[in-house]
């Protein structure tokens, strides 16, 4: 199973290693592209987009849920294409990233700024790629189980 726990553990540690480094580096922004991107430091009390703002205890049961969905799966898991194991590897470690700062912080640090998208992190980095993947599984599923018939 490391085609899910691989993915999950390294965006998981990338996540929280950067988020110390942005914690104890980013006072100030720090303009690495003009115009593209910018490191900014971002208390994001909320969901994706500033969705849910300081509902910590509905967000908290939503990432436990999803993530106890993730686990009840995981033996399911062994069967599903590397698509899936891959992207639900990626959602499981960003949401454990965004979570364990709602927990320490009751926010999620967010430090990545490309100027017409809200600020964002690496594990909503991971959640995003993690999702495209098992989208992708889903429509080669589909490819896969579609006959011909002429």
């Amino acid at each position: 199973m490391q085609r899910f726990w691989l993915p999950a553990l390294s965006s998981l540690i990338l996540d929280q290693l950067t988020k110390l480094v942005a914690l104890s580096l980013l006072a100030q922004p720090v303009l690495l592209i003009p115009g593209v991107l910018t490191l900014r430091l971002v208390s994001n009390p909320g969901a994706a987009f500033g969705l849910f703002p300081y509902q910590k205890v509905f967000l908290l049961l939503v990432s436990l849920t999803l993530g106890a969905a993730v686990l009840a799966g995981y033996r399911k898991l062994r069967n599903a294409t590397a698509y899936w194991q891959w992207g639900l590897g990626f959602v499981f470690g960003g949401m454990l990233g965004n979570l364990i700062d709602r927990l320490r912080f009751g926010y999620v640090v967010d430090f990545v700024d490309v100027g017409f998208w809200p600020v964002f992190n690496l594990a909503d980095v991971a959640i995003v790629c993690g999702a495209a993947l098992i989208l992708l599984g889903v429509v080669r599923d589909r490819e896969g189980s579609s006959t011909d018939g002429e």
